[in-house]
């Protein structure tokens, strides 16, 4: 326990590290505080006069938090963060310094831009970027730097980062709700913001092991590993008794991510050995993007200190679940309504019907983006399978909201309750109870009450994009509602048959099953036309298209050659990671596992050849020794042919054709070679396999 947290209950010690409201509050002149407060609301650029009062302010609190550095801390394209350290020391008179920290270098940094990704946007040789507060993300103190959340574009204006697009999604999701609400007469509202509470999977093992593992190291992941003898089929970690060592790693997780102000709340086991999961109470969208970012970071630092190391790849394993990332998201009014809560009143039944209906229609016209949201190579070996949603688009909303659509569309009653009917009209509609159906772990993109919980994102993803395509094709489907609505002569009229048309057009979307079963495959394919985009080549290419292209451009939030340049990103970025995990085989096989079967099958050699020197049968030396040199010989060439296919894959056109390539033939070949060598694992003695097993690794903390 700290100094901070020792002795103190969790709500004297929460966000001590934080340049919070309270703390603003409390250090700056009324006048600036409300300005800033302005800024926050209204997005009105900071006067340089109050800029640097606040600067000041900032830095005076950090100092005293025992900071010495400032950075601007962003979000690039490589999927985790970034910064840039300064000093707030200056030269002052002979071999002296004094502090300080203006509002120019608070509101405005200008980091290196020239080796972040850009696809394009930026050579090499134009080096200049530039780094923008975001001043409703707060401001917080780490490792004795003052952390300052930032924006990152180019010299000429173009997105160099995920949080940019994320905070222009928001406004514009804002702007069309807004429309929306008038109609139904809420003047008081003035802002609608979207939260979001990330639930973050995670592996924990223990580090000796892992410093031993290569491919964990290099890749994050095991590209070899025979199935151990038990794994999770009796179904006994899920919510089980946490370890201790485990439970200690805990705790002082959440009381690091506390004092940062993250809204750390449930913590438990989840279904494969050794894994877990935290989540957080929502908070507003591009807070949560930067506390899962600080999340996951921090989960990584506190498992060292415990001898431990968390792995957040999001399939670390074969054989077991891997780890998503549940990303729960909801709609929110500055005058306290949650627009996805079903509401105790027949208008609010109404506007919530409005919502629900734009959402499954957004959902059902851009399926393929929101697919892409959760594209990555990790992600690949997750989806589909009896752990994550499969990689086919639906929206599960339970039974009852079902009936109730139903019963709209078709312009009949609706029972529920105690055998109570009701007309679906525009006046009369149920009072539903808040968790109005059961879950559905199958289904990506599900209902839950009053949120909607998005299944699909892989446990190492950051949160940004995903966030940012809800809100914008939400943004989309309430701008069509309102320029449809807003001239009405009859709202009441017009609003119901808008509804209804959208529920015939787009029910197709709407699954309540088993997402694994067979039959869902065939249906959702064959009969209701959804997109099965299975693999990240499949999906990239859907950014591109005239229609994803007219979608973002429409609402600025991102430009053609912005979208060009992020699908170049994530293409060059599947491509690099199947690279280096090949190149992680090859090297593995050839300096580790390939010279540890051979001084295997020499004593088993030597062993037989000692019992044939004094008479007594060594079948069974033989047969092992065959074996495993049939086996070394199958390793050897499936090894030198997927040297061979790494080599073609240079020779490849950068973009879709190169990541079309590593799919189909290198990870297909990586496959044949993993077989073949967990195969072989089976036959070493424990004691001479290079490699800790799976046995070890996953039962070990």
């Amino acid at each position: 326990m700290s100094e901070i947290t020792n002795g103190k209950n969790v709500a004297e010690f929460f966000g001590c590290n934080v340049f919070s409201d309270r703390v603003m509050r409390e250090r700056l002149p009324k006048t600036v505080y409300k300005s800033v407060q302005r800024t926050k609301q209204l997005g009105i650029a900071l006067d340089k006069d109050i800029a640097d009062v606040v600067a000041n302010a900032m830095k005076d609190w950090a100092v005293e938090r025992g900071a010495t550095h400032y950075t601007h801390w962003f979000q690039p394209m490589t999927g985790v963060t970034a910064e840039k350290h300064d000093a707030f020391i200056n030269p002052h008179g002979k071999g002296e310094v004094i502090l300080e920290f203006s509002g120019k270098e608070l509101v405005k940094g200008e980091p290196d831009a020239s080796s972040f990704p850009s696809g394009g946007l930026r050579s090499t040789f134009e080096a200049r970027g530039y780094t923008a507060w975001d001043p409703t993300s707060c401001a917080f103190v780490k490792d004795n730097s003052l952390y300052i959340p930032t924006a990152f574009c180019s010299y000429t204006g173009e997105i160099l980062d995920k949080k940019t697009p994320l905070l222009r999604s928001m406004d514009v999701l804002s702007e069309q709700a807004l429309r929306i609400l008038r109609l139904f007469g809420n003047t008081t509202c003035t802002r609608v913001t979207t939260t979001v509470g990330p639930e973050q999977e995670y592996f924990l093992v223990d580090k000796k092991y892992f410093d031993q593992r290569e491919d964990l190291v290099i890749t994050g992941r095991t590209l070899f590993g025979a199935k151990p003898p038990k794994g999770q089929e009796l179904e006994d970690h899920y919510y089980g008794n946490i370890k201790q060592r485990v439970s200690d790693y805990m705790k002082d997780l959440d009381e690091e991510l506390w004092k940062l102000g993250i809204y750390a709340k449930t913590k438990h086991n989840e279904v494969a050995p050794s894994q877990h999961e935290l989540a957080p109470v929502f908070t507003t969208s591009n807070i949560a993007a930067d506390h899962n970012q600080l999340t996951m970071e921090i989960m990584k630092k506190i498992a060292i200190k415990h001898g431990l190391y968390c792995l957040l790849h999001e399939k670390p394993f074969a054989g077991v679940n891997g780890s998503g990332k549940h990303n729960n998201w909801s709609m929110s009014t500055n005058d306290g309504q949650n627009l996805l809560d079903p509401g105790d009143t027949p208008q609010n039944n109404l506007q919530f019907l409005t919502f629900l209906c734009a959402i499954i229609k957004g959902v059902h016209e851009y399926a393929p983006l929101l697919r892409l949201s959760a594209a990555s190579a990790g992600n690949d070996h997750r989806l589909g399978a009896n752990e994550a949603p499969p990689a086919i688009v639906s929206v599960f909303i339970g039974s009852e909201l079902e009936g109730v659509i139903e019963a709209l569309e078709n312009g009949t009653k609706y029972s529920y309750g105690d055998n109570k009917t009701f007309e679906i009209g525009v006046d009369v509609l149920p009072d539903f109870p808040k968790d109005t159906t059961d879950r559905n772990r199958t289904s990506p993109f599900a209902f839950t009450g009053n949120k909607f919980e998005f299944r699909m994102l892989g446990s190492a993803d950051s949160i940004s994009c995903t966030n940012t395509i809800i809100n914008t094709i939400v943004a989309e489907e309430l701008c069509q509602f309102a320029d449809e609505l807003e001239n009405s002569q009859n709202f009441k009229k017009d609003l119901k048959d808008l509804l209804v048309k959208t529920i015939k057009e787009h029910k197709q979307i709407i699954y309540n099953g088993n997402g694994y079963s067979e039959e869902w495959l065939e249906e959702a394919v064959n009969v209701r036309h959804l997109p099965n985009l299975v693999s990240t080549p499949d999906a990239l290419p859907e950014y591109i298209t005239p229609k994803s292209v007219a979608l973002f451009e429409k609402f600025r939030v991102y430009s053609e050659l912005e979208l060009k340049a992020r699908t170049e990103v994530l293409l060059e970025n599947y491509s690099k990671v199947i690279n280096i995990e090949a190149l992680t085989m090859i090297d593995l096989v050839r300096k580790k596992i390939l010279p540890a079967v051979f001084r295997y099958t020499k004593d088993i050699c030597d062993t037989g050849a000692s019992k044939e020197a004094m008479g007594i049968t060594a079948s069974v030396e033989k047969d092992l020794a065959a074996k495993l040199s049939s086996l070394t010989e199958g390793i050897y060439k499936e090894t030198a042919v997927l040297e061979e296919k790494v080599i073609a894959a240079q020779e490849q056109e950068c973009g879709l054709p190169s990541a079309r390539y590593y799919r189909d033939v290198v990870f297909a070949q990586m496959q044949t070679l993993r077989c073949i060598v967990d195969e072989t694992e089976t036959n070493v003695s424990e004691d001479i396999w290079p490699l800790p097993s799976y046995t070890t690794l996953l039962f070990s903390v």
